[in-house]
């Protein structure tokens, strides 16, 4: 039998404070739904201040702490920090993330190591420090968040090193799932289409997001309250036997 959730428990979002970002939207819907917030984001002060607004709107325990994912220590260090503060961890989602346009052949050594050691590297060292007290209390859920950029092969604002990433968080999710299920941890990925935020290069036009819509099947581009929507579900309880997939929340952009 699965181990039930405890009656408090906690979310931790990395990436969560910017302000027109999904991380942000995300803890304020899980808020809603009695999840203790937990934010790690490279704007300290940000993630302190969106974590009180989340108490202050909901009623939930909340905290926020500043830390550079890619680097281990750190990463560890916020996780500890935020242990010690919030009830029973019971939920990581990995939002935080950097965009790349630079075309292939111009991408230096220093663009590939910035894109990879974030968006890969970071969601590494987050997901195994939170992996462990998972693994140890029985029950938990992990997710990552891909990218349609790294099923299609780009095609949206961000190129190769971006896409590269994306696409290893899908692998790295899948192994998690394969070797931590047994002791009750899921590890599932969410994928993107266009969504209207700023990591997509600055406030979108209404012209712009009407081309992007253009390629999927849906008359409009994505909204951080839906990629909110299918993190509520992939965490919930009612999600224990969900593992090892990629949920594509992109508007028919990508159909598998």
């Amino acid at each position: 039998m699965a181990t039930p959730f405890p009656a408090e428990r906690t979310a931790i979002l990395t990436g969560a404070a910017s302000p027109r970002g999904i991380g942000r939207t995300t803890a304020f819907h899980l808020a809603e739904r009695g999840w203790s917030i937990g934010i790690i984001d490279v704007d300290g002060d940000a993630a302190a201040q969106t974590a009180a607004e989340v108490t202050e709107k909901h009623g939930v325990r909340a905290a926020g702490i500043g830390a550079n994912v890619a680097d281990r220590e750190q990463a560890v260090a916020a996780v500890d920090a935020l242990e010690a503060q919030l009830p029973q961890v019971v939920a990581l989602v990995n939002f935080a993330g950097v965009s790349s346009p630079v075309p292939y052949l111009d991408v230096t050594p220093e663009e590939w190591q910035r894109v990879l050691s974030i968006n890969l590297d970071g969601v590494h060292w987050v997901t195994q420090r939170v992996a462990r007290t998972l693994a140890g209390n029985g029950v938990g859920r992990l997710v990552g968040i891909s990218s349609v950029s790294a099923q299609r092969g780009g095609g949206t604002y961000s190129k190769t090193p971006y896409s590269a990433s994306k696409a290893g968080v899908i692998g790295l999710m899948r192994s998690i799932a394969r070797e931590l299920g047994p002791v009750g941890v899921t590890a599932n990925v969410i994928s993107p289409g266009p969504i209207d935020t700023d990591i997509m290069g600055g406030t979108l036009s209404e012209e712009r997001k009407t081309a992007m819509a253009a390629d999927g099947v849906l008359p409009r581009i994505g909204t951080p309250t839906d990629i909110a929507a299918a993190v509520a579900y992939l965490i919930s309880e009612d999600a224990g036997f969900v593992t090892g997939q990629t949920l594509n929340v992109d508007g028919g952009l990508y159909m598998h």
